[in-house]
């Protein structure tokens, strides 16, 4: 295996955008999710809190549903060459569970593991080198939320010829819909397929299951991964309070979502690229937020966009869904 890795990284994560968005962040007082990706540490943090509460890692049903979804696109894809492009790939476990798949149903894969963390992006990359030769691997480091020109930029003139088919997996709670639906509609062609996943609210009452699945978020390995930024920063954990609330979708889509917000119970000042943000007691500081479904909810969705689900499959607490969607 070579001791070097070629990865492409879009403007989106040039260190002036870089700069421009953190500042941004700090501005608004809403901080774009890839910061708590940006470090080694916050990779490390990321893959044990996945460990811990992830379904897939604790379900063996949920485990299931996702076979049943691999088994299902790799059917649709009938093309010799598969290129599959792993939008915020994390780990790569999924995606390399698919690679595999596709190689013992004799399609030639290509893979492109893309996400907002260069060493996220690199783990994939070598959890997939199991199954792709290093040729066909082409790791993309970007940032989903920013960047407006994926369709350029995206993908290798290598596999131009290739059937693609997108996964997007736990990736779609964590974005307004209004921003990352357009750009996937745009990316995907008649013949293409996206595979995705979503955190679901369980049960007849979208409020009450909101709730009831708050303790997944409201623990101790995601305060720490959350907190990481701040203190990096400077600020100090007991400069206030991490609370964990259920909020409405504010675009009034009728989404509820988790949101995180560290609270500010004392004065603090900090200093980014030379400049100064200064908070006071009652000041609040969004950190994360992800939004809960509803299987119907993701069909209303996708369907605004272009794209509608041609196939589902639902664990059998309703807390995860793997859905197979294409192009109307």
């Amino acid at each position: 295996m070579s001791a070097i890795a070629s990865v492409r990284i879009h403007a989106s994560q040039f260190p002036e955008n870089i700069r421009h968005d953190l500042l941004k962040s700090l501005r608004t007082r809403h901080v774009n999710h890839k910061f708590h990706y940006d470090s080694v540490k916050q990779t490390q943090q990321w893959l044990a809190l996945h460990q811990a509460y992830s379904p897939t890692r604790n379900d063996a049903d949920c485990v299931a549903i996702y076979d049943r979804g691999f088994e299902a696109a790799v059917a649709q894809m009938k093309a010799k060459t598969v290129h599959i492009i792993g939008l915020g790939c994390g780990g790569g476990q999924k995606d390399t569970r698919l690679l595999k798949l596709l190689k013992a149903r004799g399609r030639k894969v290509l893979y492109t593991p893309c996400d907002v963390s260069s060493a996220m992006t690199l783990v994939a990359r070598q959890a997939a080198l199991a199954v792709v030769p290093d040729k066909n691997c082409f790791p993309f480091v970007c940032d989903l939320a920013t960047a407006e020109d994926l369709p350029d930029t995206l993908f290798s003139r290598r596999s131009a010829l290739a059937a693609r088919l997108f996964t997007f997996f736990g990736m779609i709670p964590n974005f307004e819909p209004q921003l990352i639906l357009p750009k996937l509609a745009s990316l995907i062609r008649k013949n293409d397929r996206l595979l995705f996943s979503a955190n679901l609210a369980p049960g007849s009452n979208y409020t009450a299951g909101v709730k009831k699945i708050l303790p997944q978020y409201d623990n101790p390995l995601t305060r720490d991964w959350l907190m990481t930024f701040l203190l990096d920063l400077g600020i100090e954990r007991n400069d206030g309070k991490l609370l964990f609330e259920i909020g409405n979708d504010p675009t009034g889509s009728g989404l509820k979502r988790i949101v995180a917000g560290f609270h500010f119970k004392r004065r603090r000042r900090i200093e980014a690229d030379g400049e100064v943000f200064s908070f006071r007691p009652g000041n609040a500081i969004q950190l994360f937020f992800s939004y809960r479904y509803t299987p119907a909810l993701v069909g209303k969705m996708l369907g605004r966009h272009g794209l509608e689900v041609c196939a589902q499959w639902i664990t059998r607490s309703k807390e995860e869904g793997v859905f197979l969607c294409r192009r109307k």
